[in-house]
């Protein structure tokens, strides 16, 4: 099978790559949404360098698409980068990083399906600190970039995660009960390393307060390592 993967730069999607490829399917390009509203209802809002820096360490073509963001609006969006997938890479199906977003899954299969395409979900309905932690045990380097949740704060921006931060967030999500994976938006990854990463990926970044428990990790540069 022939795969597109929807990439936004963090976890979930580069889980994905890894999955498909220690399956031996065979990932032909990346595909990236570029909302200009932050508020999407579908997609995260990577920056464009620091995307096409991880394609670049990845080894894989990256197809950009634009969008306004806009309810609904951003389905005929999807179908546009999915058909120039088809066209370009003669794709067959496109997967997601989907965790338990029936809003997001359900639109994505739509667009699959009016234009022939298959679409899966690995991730969808895993128990998230168990994926997390597949990630880390792997070799992957792992940073949050956008806090919005009771119980994290700004020494989170930036912060690798590892074994023990996974513990934090696992004893964070028993007292205020948000999502483990921040499938509800309470925080945000990018992915700088990793066994699939042929660099790596170094940042330089200031970070940004709205309030204690909300706030981004800002990127002001990007570059190309050696590992």
């Amino acid at each position: 099978m022939r795969l597109a993967v929807l990439f936004s730069s963090g976890k979930d999607s580069t889980f994905t790559i890894h999955y498909y490829l220690e399956q031996g399917w065979d990932v032909a390009c990346l595909l990236t949404l570029l909302p200009k509203n932050e508020d999407s209802y579908m997609f995260q809002a990577p920056l464009r360098e620091l995307v096409e820096a991880q394609a670049e360490a990845l080894g894989l073509p990256v197809i950009f698409q634009e969008t306004e963001g806009v309810e609904e609006e951003e389905l005929e969006e999807l179908k546009l980068l999915l058909g120039r997938a088809k066209e370009g890479y003669g794709v067959e199906g496109v997967a997601v990083g989907a965790l338990a977003s029936d809003y997001q899954h359900v639109r994505v299969n739509h667009a699959c399906h009016a234009l022939g395409l298959k679409t899966y979900a690995p991730l969808w309905h895993k128990d998230q600190l168990q994926l997390l932690r597949e990630l880390i045990d792997a070799g992957y380097d792992l940073r949050m970039t956008r806090i919005a949740a009771m119980g994290l704060n700004e020494r989170w921006l930036g912060r690798r995660l590892t074994e023990k931060e996974l513990d934090e967030l696992g004893k964070l999500r028993d007292s205020f009960g948000f999502h483990p994976g921040g499938e509800g938006g309470e925080y945000e990854t990018i992915v700088l390393d990793g066994p699939l990463f042929k660099k790596r990926l170094e940042i330089e970044y200031t970070t940004r307060m709205e309030s204690a428990e909300r706030g981004e990790l800002v990127i002001t540069a990007v570059r190309l390592a050696e590992n």
